[in-house]
């Protein structure tokens, strides 16, 4: 009831242009842009436009910040002249400078033809022709600023007197509601006809503890759906800032250290398991990184070509990633290439299964692409980009993926992480963390520190969780960087013969 989105059925193509919104105004400048490069010689063209609204409402230590709103439109040309593309961009409306940037892509495409020694073209793809629309029940301007302050302010009364009645400070504390609303239109000359607007709202706090006699200790945590203010009222950020402040008063008063020199099971939760599935199977999962198109930005890929069919965890593991997800912060039905998406597996029962694939690299690969698309902003290109990587749920309670645990911690939520640049050296600090003895959880533990390899991690599992959890993020790649929503999740998990580090309070 509280979120109607409108899903179209691909088949049957019920939906064209020209009942989308705002980019309905452009349906002409599209097609303009898409014939006139076919007529100054593009075997391909594409032409999107791109709406997006961002505002966010800011309290730092118990002070308003900042309530800022940006805007910003455009369209885009992309265009293969033989076997080069060329790519431009406008924010000026106007058939005059849509001719322009079209007349500047095609020059870039010949440009390059000259000193590329390998040429780009345009796999299959299940092209689609349809509108997506979200529509929030409460939407995000409904709420006025001070409303939204005030709330913030609650959350973080909440947070420092949780503390407080422990004897901890929380001198440093940031809170932030916000939203991106996203409207885009893409037409290809090859068929595809799309259009998507998607309301988010968004999220975040950063909190530090201290004690004078203790440390300090962090916990931060970015929340993001496609929905309206409504996603925001059952966050309920005062019960969540509270909770969160008391777990961090009880780590630093009452935490011992992890066990060492030992080898003990460890379950971690959905958190930690949703940052492992991004980093470790969605990032590596990049087919442009694969080729080794992002190493002098965003890093390398262990996965090898050849490495795909082979065994890199148990049998528990299955890491998808899947832009249909309703109300998920990643969420879209078509890609920036007109794609109509589907689940995409990565890992299935440990076995490396499928990259991410855009439409260039879906050609190099001899696959169809499965819609991994995705552009940032009117003014950069689309390249291969995640939307919500998760571990599939199994049959265990948390409950009983502890039961099952002589000796060993469980790990709710993390403070730190670290992964190198191929993807599979990575570290985990948790920050909510305790003892499990006989079963069952005793006392907090103070900063454990999981270092595994991916093969390392992915292979000690033995028990997957059924309660299917999410984290919303921002995932940076590209040059210019491109900063997009993305979901990350899962179920706890439990990983056998773990040794434990800890990092220094």
């Amino acid at each position: 009831m509280g979120w109607d989105v409108y899903l179209p059925s691909v088949k049957e193509n019920l939906i064209y242009f020209k009942n989308c919104l705002t980019s309905g105004m452009y349906e002409d400048l599209l097609s303009f842009a898409v014939d006139y490069a076919r007529r100054l010689g593009a075997g391909y063209a594409e032409a999107r436009f791109q709406r997006d609204v961002r505002e966010s409402v800011v309290l730092k230590n118990g002070v308003s910040e900042v309530s800022a709103r940006s805007v910003t439109q455009g369209v885009s040309v992309r265009v293969i002249v033989g076997n080069s593309m060329g790519f431009s961009s406008t924010n000026e409306l106007r058939k005059q400078s849509i001719r322009r940037i079209v007349r500047d892509a095609v020059d870039m495409a010949r440009a390059a033809v000259k000193v590329l020694s390998k040429g780009v073209s345009m796999g299959e793809g299940k092209l689609g022709r349809g509108k997506v629309e979200v529509k929030p029940r409460v939407p995000f301007d409904v709420v006025d600023v001070e409303a939204k302050t005030e709330y913030l302010k609650e959350a973080d009364k909440a947070a420092v007197e949780a503390c407080e009645k422990r004897g901890v400070k929380l001198p440093s504390r940031l809170i932030e509601v916000g939203r991106w609303d996203t409207e885009k239109h893409v037409v290809t000359s090859d068929g595809a006809d799309v259009c998507h607007r998607i309301p988010r709202v968004t999220g975040e706090y950063f909190l530090t503890a201290y004690h004078p006699q203790r440390g300090s200790i962090q916990r931060f945590e970015n929340l993001g759906e496609a929905r309206g203010w409504e996603a925001v009222e059952l966050w309920n950020l005062p019960q969540r800032l509270g909770e969160e402040s008391e777990a961090l008063a009880k780590m630093l008063l009452e935490a011992v250290e992890p066990p060492a020199d030992e080898e003990v099971d460890v379950v971690v939760d959905s958190e930690i398991v949703g940052i492992v599935c991004h980093e470790s199977a969605g990032h590596p999962g990049e087919a442009d990184r694969v080729l080794g198109r992002e190493a002098a930005q965003a890093g390398e890929s262990y996965i090898k070509p050849d490495l795909l069919g082979t065994q890199i965890g148990s049998e528990h593991v299955t890491v998808v990633d899947d832009p249909s997800l309703p109300k998920s912060f990643g969420y879209y039905l078509y890609d920036d290439e007109g794609v109509e998406v589907r689940e995409r597996k990565l890992i299935e029962n440990g076995i490396l299964k499928e990259l991410l694939h855009n439409r260039e690299t879906a050609a190099v690969f001899g696959v169809e692409s499965n819609g991994a698309a995705r552009a940032s902003s009117y003014d950069v290109e689309p390249i291969i980009r995640m939307a919500n990587t998760y571990m599939k749920p199994g049959d265990y309670s948390l409950q009983e993926l502890i039961e099952g645990i002589r000796r060993g911690v469980y790990i709710r939520s993390y403070q730190e992480w670290n992964i190198d640049d191929i993807r599979w050296n990575q570290r985990y600090v948790g920050v909510e963390s305790y003892l499990i003895e006989d079963g069952e959880l005793r006392k907090p533990v103070r900063n454990p520190v999981i270092e595994l390899t991916t093969r390392d991690f992915y292979s000690s599992i033995d028990a997957v969780g059924k309660e299917l959890k999410f984290s919303a993020g921002y995932c940076g790649k590209g040059d210019p960087m491109q900063g997009i929503p993305v979901w990350f999740g899962g179920p706890p998990v439990r990983l056998r013969g773990i040794r434990l580090g800890r990092r220094p309070a």
